[in-house]
């Protein structure tokens, strides 16, 4: 379960058809930008830049795409389920359907570090992953913030 306020429920996006771990990254940017289009492309470029460092392709069908951005005032998360897997380079050579993109303000590296840990420990439990494909865009932002749904359950 992650802090409340970080993921918006309108940043999460079911079965999305992006072909290319590429594709993702940029709907991420655009979830993550609040429809600012400017913003939309700095965040993709960010989210490229750490990827060149090495993939943030975990094991399971799971990315935690990630960055540090000055000018960010707030932390801000998009959770995207994809309606086909795409090659993530993830540590288990497996492709990836359950992406969570985070975005930090650039001076938050504790809780850059804090969060990421938190998201690995939560994708880590393959019940939880089992429910995220199976749920409705209400329950995946119920499953995600923790917050009590009914549905979720």
């Amino acid at each position: 379960m992650l802090v409340k306020g970080i993921l918006d429920s309108r940043s999460v996006l079911l079965d999305d058809e992006s072909p290319s771990k590429k594709r993702v990254l940029e709907r991420a940017a655009q979830l993550l930008s609040d429809g600012d289009s400017e913003l939309s492309e700095s965040i993709f470029e960010r989210l490229l830049e750490r990827e060149r460092l090495g993939s943030t392709g975990l094991a399971g069908g799971v990315a935690l795409p990630h960055a540090r951005m000055p000018g960010v005032t707030r932390t801000r998360g998009a959770f995207i389920r994809l309606a086909e897997p795409v090659d993530f380079d993830s540590l288990d050579d497996k492709p990836v359907d359950l992406v969570f993109a985070l975005l930090v303000p650039e001076q938050a590296t504790d809780e850059h570090l804090q969060l990421l840990a938190q998201l690995a420990g939560l994708f880590n439990d393959a019940d939880m992953c089992a429910r995220l494909r199976q749920a409705s865009r209400e329950q995946a932002h119920a499953l995600l913030t923790g917050q009590s749904a009914h549905h979720a359950a």
